[in-house]
């Protein structure tokens, strides 16, 4: 029907290439219904939870594997620059750019405060130089808490699912690994329960008088968007948009909060861009007049082992008005874990 790329056909391919021939099979059943919607990273992520789920024992046997190879790098870039690099474990990793993210965005503020009328910094040149400077000891200071948010089924943290868990803005990792960093001694964790409807999985919602969004609500996004929900976008969510702007009425509500990066959350005030939907998708018109409809489903909730089914018209509507505490019981699970 021409809806797939070679490109996307490359990454199903090259995700699934370790799997037998059954569960090859079984994941392009699975997928199916998402060829020529999802982006590229999206895809990734769907694929390789599916095949986390389908064969477990294999993945957390690779994962081992490849924790043992785990180095750090470094290659010339030319001009007097070089590349460092690092194999490390994928909380390792999120908690140190979680680090940089956070001091990154500190130095901006504080240096945008002090000189109002100076050129703002580049915050990727400053997120270089605070590399450097936590490595080598040259800044000092408190130490920065970094947070991790994985998003578990509660059939896996507390029984033998297969389901993986989630980590927001990576994707999918097995279960066992999860299960092994929240017996870490030296980790800092709590539970965090948020309310799914039983029908879909799909979060539920939450409304605020602000016009900004609250915290908990911005991190209810990006559990569900996890990449920017702009159709074929690849960023990470970094910030949570009014679907319909507020200067023209727009609700600071889940009802009308959709996740993006930061790029296209500037870009959609441009002339001709309208952003319209509701929690369970999102549709995109361009200056061109096309249209582009996407579901917004929880990634977690795309790898359950019937997500490929079509949604039934019998499920319950999702409460309205509605103001809920995440940190009350509810099926799925967040921990949110302080390094």
């Amino acid at each position: 029907e021409g809806r797939v790329s070679e490109y996307h056909a490359r990454i199903v391919a090259e995700q699934t290439t370790h799997l037998s021939e059954a569960h090859r099979r079984k994941i392009d059943e699975l997928i199916a219904h998402r060829l020529g919607k999802a982006s590229s990273a999206q895809l990734r992520k769907l694929i390789e939870g599916h095949a986390l789920r389908l064969d477990r024992e294999a993945a957390e046997a690779r994962a081992a594997a490849k924790r043992a190879q785990r180095r750090v790098w470094m290659s010339p870039a030319g001009d007097g620059m070089s590349y460092v690099g690092a194999e490390v474990a994928t909380h390792d990793a999120v908690a140190i750019m979680d680090i940089l993210h956070q001091r990154a965005n500190q130095r901006v503020a504080e240096a945008a405060a002090d000189n109002p009328d100076a050129p703002r910094l580049n915050r990727g040149q400053v997120q270089a130089d605070l590399f450097v400077e936590l490595l080598t000891g040259q800044l000092t200071g408190p130490g920065v808490t970094a947070e991790l948010m994985v998003l578990m089924e509660d059939s896996t943290l507390f029984g033998e699912d297969d389901q993986p868990a989630w980590i927001p803005g990576h994707g999918p990792v097995p279960a066992g690994m999860i299960k092994d960093w929240l017996a870490d001694p030296q980790m800092k964790a709590f539970l965090r329960r948020v309310y799914t409807r039983p029908a879909d999985g799909q979060l539920v919602a939450m409304e605020s008088r602000r016009r900004a969004f609250p915290a908990g609500l911005a991190k209810m996004l990006k559990l569900r968007d996890d990449t920017c929900a702009t159709p074929f976008c690849n960023n990470p969510v970094e910030e949570a948009d009014h679907r319909t702007p507020w200067a023209k009425g727009g609700t600071t509500s889940w009802d009308n909060a959709t996740g993006l990066c930061r790029r296209c959350n500037q870009r959609k005030e441009n002339r001709g861009w309208t952003y319209s939907g509701t929690p369970d998708e999102l549709t995109v018109t361009t200056p061109t007049g096309h249209q582009y409809t996407v579901p917004t489903t929880p990634p977690l909730t795309q790898l359950r082992p019937n997500s490929s089914d079509p949604p039934t018209t019998s499920d319950p509507p999702p409460p309205t008005g509605m103001v809920i505490d995440i940190a009350r019981p509810t099926a799925d699970v967040v921990w949110r874990l302080a390094a």
